[in-house]
């Protein structure tokens, strides 16, 4: 089954009263405003990943209280707290410079200052600078408070309709084809849904890699510009992720959440060899004649077999 969503911007979406929504946000400011908010404290706070709405009420006001606002880019940072009207002091935390500004934190903190980190956009510390502060503070004994929001992995895999029980966060795959085949090689037996980040000028060579390594019948989510304007959610066999992504030159651009479905039971050792047979008996047979003689020649076991046809007659159906 392949499947494609599109949203469009809030703007577009049918008009809401706005004074019942501004009460809304009023009484909720108010309660956030009650609850009680340390100082000495770390606040690592999540921001939007594209839709400006998609932050809460209590990171706006850790926001608006902090001493001091942490972030991946200043310039980045600045434009979104203008848009909610926040204009605070800010300190430059990059992946470059993470050690250096973690020791200027932990001297405002000792000072009884109150930090808000934030990153360019999402939760930060997950496939973002973040973590190695995030572990000096709390090496120096100082606390950490986070506020949940917007994530990009979370947010598509609500979306993916996948199965498994259990996800596995990757995050980005190395940059050269043959380190991304080493890094996704000892994956392939894992049951559950994995999650990557990709580039768009990467995300062809992505599928690619995924392609190979991974039987072809297996699920994959393509979520693109996740909150945004341009979002698109694309599920559909590994098989066909290629030509989804060489279907319109608009995807490849903005930025990649990639979900793959997780192995149905742990594969044995003679799998790829398995598909193979499978391939050709699939020609010549039915799903369950296929599934028998194939586990008849591989030792494979019938069950397993007899899915994997399913799913290869599924997919070269669709």
């Amino acid at each position: 089954m392949n499947q494609t969503t599109h949203i469009s911007s809030c703007q577009d979406t049918a008009t809401v009263e706005a004074q019942p929504v501004s009460r809304i946000l009023a009484s909720l400011a108010q309660e956030a405003a009650q609850q009680v908010y340390p100082d000495a404290t770390l606040y690592v706070v999540a921001t939007p990943i594209g839709n400006l709405c998609d932050i809460s009420v209590r990171a706006l006001h850790v926001l608006a209280m902090a001493d001091v606002i942490a972030c991946e880019d200043t310039r980045n940072s600045g434009q979104l707290l203008a848009r909610y009207g926040i204009s605070k002091p800010m300190l430059a935390a990059h992946q470059h410079n993470e050690r250096e500004v973690a020791e200027k934190i932990i001297a405002r903190l000792q000072q009884g200052q109150r930090v808000a980190l934030i990153s360019d956009a999402g939760t930060p510390a997950v496939s973002d600078p973040g973590a190695r502060i995030v572990d000096a503070v709390r090496s120096a004994d100082l606390r950490v408070m986070p506020l949940p929001g917007a994530s990009a992995a979370i947010s598509a895999l609500s979306a993916s309709g996948l199965l498994d029980a259990q996800f596995y966060f990757v995050g980005f795959l190395p940059n050269k084809p043959k380190q991304r085949e080493q890094a996704l090689l000892p994956l392939r037996n894992l049951q559950a849904s994995l999650i990557f980040y990709e580039a768009p000028h990467r995300i062809h060579s992505c599928v690619e890699s995924l392609a190979q390594v991974f039987e072809a019948s297996r699920q994959i989510v393509l979520a693109r510009e996740v909150s945004k304007l341009f979002e698109e959610i694309w599920r559909g066999p590994v098989s066909q992720a290629a030509a989804w992504l060489a279907s319109s030159e608009m995807r490849e651009k903005g930025e990649y959440v990639v979900i793959l479905q997780g192995a149905i039971e742990v594969a044995d050792p003679q799998q790829p060899e398995a598909e193979r047979v499978l391939k050709i008996l699939l020609q010549e047979c039915g799903v369950k004649q296929a599934a028998q003689l194939t586990a008849q020649i591989t030792g494979g076991k019938k069950n397993a077999l007899y899915q994997l046809a399913l799913d290869l007659t599924q997919a070269a159906a669709d």
